[in-house]
C-alpha cells in the first residue's frame, strides 16, 4: 500500500541530502542544480551557489551547512525524469564546503587527503565532538571507477583522515545515539555495515567490530540513510525505490532482538535520502530524486536527534 505523502515541492533538479531546519523549513541539495536551497511553504529558494554535485548536508557546531560536493554528473533526460549518470566532461573534483547560511558564502574545506583527491563525497554525519564522518562515492566513467572508502575530519580544515577503506561505492552515513558504531550504505551491493567505534574517528578493532546488517531479499541498491529513535537504520532504496530499515542485533548495539527488514515504498524508484522532523522527529521527509519532489509522511518511530540541530 502507497504511504499517505504530502507534497512539500516540485521541479527541483534531483534532490538529496534533506535537512530539517528548527523553524520548520527544509534545507537539500538541488544536484543537477549545482545549489543548497531551501523548501518552506511550497517556496523554494536558492541559498547558496555551489556548482559541481552538492550531495549530503549536515548543520555543524557553527550552525554553518557542511555539504559533501561530489563534483557533478552527467544527466540522463527519461521522458520526465533525470537520472545521473558518469563522471562529466567538466568534472570539478570532489570537495567538502562550508556555507554560511546567513550570507551564502561557500568555503572549500578540503579536497584531498593524504596526497589523494576526493573523488565524490556523499553523505555527511557530525557526531558530539564537532568532527564529522563522510562517505566518498567515487565517480564512474565508461571503463572504471574508483575505490574509494569513509573519512573523519574536523569542520575547521586542520584535520582530515581515511578511516575505513576500501568500500564499494559507499553512501550514506549515520551515527548511533551512543555514538559507538557508525553505519554505512554500499550503494550497488545493497549493503549497511556496521562498524564499532572506540572514540571520535576511531575505528575498534577484532574480528567482530565490523558486521553486515541483516538485509532484504531482492534487487536494489542503497543510498543515503537516517536513524530512527529505536536505533534502526532507515536507508533509502533505488531500484524498487522506497525506504527500508534495518535494524543492527547485536551485543554492542541497543538492539537485543533481530527485527525484520521493512521496507515502505515511494512512487519514484530513485528514492534516495531521509530526515526525521516535526513534533517528536515523527516527520519524515523524504527526496524523490528522478521526479524533482520533496515528501513528507507521519512515520511510526522518531527519528534520533542530530547533533547540533535537534538537541
Amino acid at each position: 500500500m502507497q504511504p499517505e505523502l504530502k507534497i512539500l515541492a516540485t521541479n527541483l533538479r534531483f534532490p538529496e541530502g534533506p535537512i530539517a531546519m528548527p523553524d520548520g523549513s527544509v534545507l537539500l541539495v538541488e544536484i543537477e542544480r549545482g545549489t543548497l536551497s531551501r523548501v518552506q511553504n511550497g517556496q523554494v529558494k536558492v541559498v547558496a551557489e555551489l556548482g559541481g554535485g552538492p550531495n549530503g548536508a549536515a548543520i555543524g557546531p557553527d550552525g554553518a551547512c557542511y555539504i559533501c560536493n561530489n563534483g557533478g554528473f552527467e544527466w540522463i533526460k527519461a521522458g520526465d525524469k533525470t537520472y545521473p549518470g558518469e563522471q562529466p566532461s567538466n568534472y570539478s573534483g570532489g570537495r567538502i564546503e562550508r556555507v554560511d547560511l546567513v550570507s551564502g558564502a561557500v568555503t572549500t574545506l578540503y579536497s584531498e587527503c593524504d596526497g589523494h583527491s576526493l573523488r565524490g563525497p556523499n553523505d555527511i554525519v557530525f557526531d558530539q565532538t564537532g568532527g564529522f564522518w563522510f562517505t566518498d562515492h567515487g565517480k564512474t566513467r565508461p571503463r572504471d571507477r574508483d575505490r574509494t572508502g569513509v573519512f573523519y575530519a574536523q569542520p575547521d580544515g586542520s584535520i582530515i583522515k581515511e578511516v575505513i577503506f576500501p568500500l564499494e561505492a559507499p553512501n550514506g552515513i549515520g551515527l548511533s545515539a551512543d555514538e559507538k558504531t557508525v553505519f554505512v550504505a554500499e550503494t550497488p551491493t545493497g549493503r549497511v555495515w556496521a562498524f564499532d567505534l572506540v572514540g571520535p574517528g576511531e575505528l575498534a578493532s577484532g574480528k567482530n567490530s565490523k558486521r553486515l546488517l541483516e538485509g532484504r531479499s531482492g534487487h536494489f541498491m542503497f543510498d543515503s540513510l537516517a536513524i530512527d529513535a529505536n536505533g534502526d537504520v532507515c536507508v533509502a532504496t533505488l531500484l524498487d525505490g522506497g525506504i527500508t530499515t534495518l535494524s543492527d542485533c547485536d551485543e554492542s548495539s541497543q538492539n537485543s532482538v533481530q527485527k525484520e527488514p521493512r521496507f515502505v515504498p515511494m512512487p519514484d524508484r530513485i528514492t534516495t535520502n531521509i530526515c526525521f522532523g516535526g513534533v517528536d522527529l515523527k516527520t519524515a521527509f523524504i527526496t524523490l530524486s528522478s521526479t524533482g519532489q520533496l515528501v513528507a509522511m507521519d512515520w511510526p518511530v522518531g527519528g534520533l536527534p542530530l547533533n547540533f540541530l535537534n538537541k
